[in-house]
């Protein structure tokens, strides 16, 4: 496949669809079982996005490991490779595969799966940025976190101390960001599927 970026890698975190492990804030408004479909609906729609873009190579980060039966459908349906998350926080886990990116390619830009707002042109506006210069590429969240990341180096201190989950966690990245004197580029603000009323607002959006 040809690539508009063939020098950047996405990464797309994931977990397994396995009952009680995923969108479990979704409960008890679904059941475990809808909550799972929910992942799943939301991780396709995610890959179909990044892949239909064909901005450049596809990884799958997978949780907790790479051998759920719903990730060999993924690589046997979209143009992607996997591969498996390390053990540890979130921050570490992210870290660790920036910098397994970085190995393969000279820009990395990383998100999560579960985030319909995105749209192709949010990927290829973070990776204009690192093209362009910018040290750091971030996603702002409307829930005071962040959906994406991108880099060209692999700055560890940006995924150390930082209370994942939390609403500060946008805030205190781009502190740390301004203390390393590292050159920042925000994309628009997002919002992520985490709790029933944002599963209301997807399905409000296909609906429309």
């Amino acid at each position: 496949m040809s690539y508009r970026y063939p020098n950047t890698l996405i990464i797309v975190f994931c977990k397994a669809p396995i009952l009680n492990q995923v969108k479990t804030r979704l409960m008890p408004n679904l059941t475990a079982q809808q909550a799972v479909d929910a992942h799943i609906e939301l991780s396709n729609r995610t890959l179909e996005l990044v892949t239909s873009s064909q901005l450049s190579p596809i990884e799958l980060w997978c949780s907790p490991d790479n051998g759920h039966v719903y990730f060999e459908e993924c690589v046997n349906k979209y143009q992607v490779s996997l591969h498996e998350q390390c053990d540890g926080d979130l921050g570490a886990k992210m870290y660790h595969a920036i910098r397994s990116g970085l190995e393969r390619a000279e820009h990395v830009v990383l998100i999560g799966s579960d985030c319909p707002s995105f749209m192709a042109s949010d990927f290829e506006q973070a990776i204009e940025a690192l093209t362009k210069g910018f040290d750091i590429v971030l996603g702002p969240a409307e829930d005071g976190g962040y959906v994406l990341i991108g880099m060209s180096r692999p700055y560890q201190q940006l995924f150390q101390d930082i209370t994942w989950g939390s609403n500060l966690v946008l805030l205190k990245t781009k502190h740390k960001i301004k203390e390393e004197q590292l050159k920042l580029f925000e994309t628009q603000s997002q919002w992520d599927v985490d709790y029933f009323t944002d599963w209301l607002r997807y399905q409000h959006i296909n609906d429309v």
